[in-house]
């Protein structure tokens, strides 16, 4: 027999206690263990390994509700309207600000989960897809060039986003000198050119 509605909806609930207590637990001690996120939870230990049945379950689920804010931040940032650059560097500042709310020690271990590449590239899929379509539409109006592949520009444009700001958690650039990076590599990147102002223009 299949669980009742109400066992499904009690599950479904537990399971996001648990991962909002990750989240909160994991940001203040990045070696936490599952006990210390069950009593945040307010949930015994046998409820928190029912439904992560060890710490990398819950890591890799804490990936996914990552993810999941960093899409709502980009959404947020109205990638479908103004010159496509400016939508992308907005996409990208947008994913950076998200992802500098946690603990740089968290990020570190999520990074060092064992993930093949396909698994990977299918969790962080929806960013891709919106800097892609924001290329697309660069490409499409004329302001970005159109010979390199989408895909290579997106990772690329991703790589270089990681690089300005872990620069700035370094302390070797600051948090304006990291975005003005980003934005001049980007530009370079994908063709553009912006004019002493900042404001991206058509490639020549």
């Amino acid at each position: 027999m299949s669980p009742s509605p109400n066992r499904r909806a009690d599950a479904r609930r537990s399971r996001a206690a648990v991962l909002d207590a990750a989240v909160r637990v994991l940001d203040a001690e990045p070696d936490a263990g599952l006990a210390a996120i069950a009593a945040a939870a307010g949930l015994t230990r046998q409820t928190v390994y029912a439904h992560f049945p060890s710490r990398e379950h819950l890591l890799l689920a804490v990936v996914d509700r990552l993810t999941e804010e960093t899409v709502e931040a980009m959404d947020a940032a109205d990638p479908d309207t103004g010159p496509a650059a400016d939508a992308l560097l907005r996409l990208l500042d947008a994913g950076a600000r998200t992802s500098r709310r946690h603990h740089p020690v968290l990020l570190r271990r999520i990074g060092e989960l064992p993930a093949g590449p396909r698994d990977d590239a299918e969790r962080h899929a929806p960013i891709a897809d919106r800097i892609g379509r924001v290329v697309v539409r660069g490409r499409e109006t004329g302001e970005f060039d159109d010979r390199l592949p989408v895909g290579w520009l997106v990772a690329a444009a991703i790589a270089l986003a990681h690089t300005a700001y872990g620069e700035q958690d370094a302390g070797r650039l600051t948090e304006s000198g990291a975005r003005d990076a980003l934005r001049v590599a980007v530009l370079r990147l994908l063709g553009a050119a912006g004019d002493p102002d900042g404001r991206p223009s058509r490639p020549r």
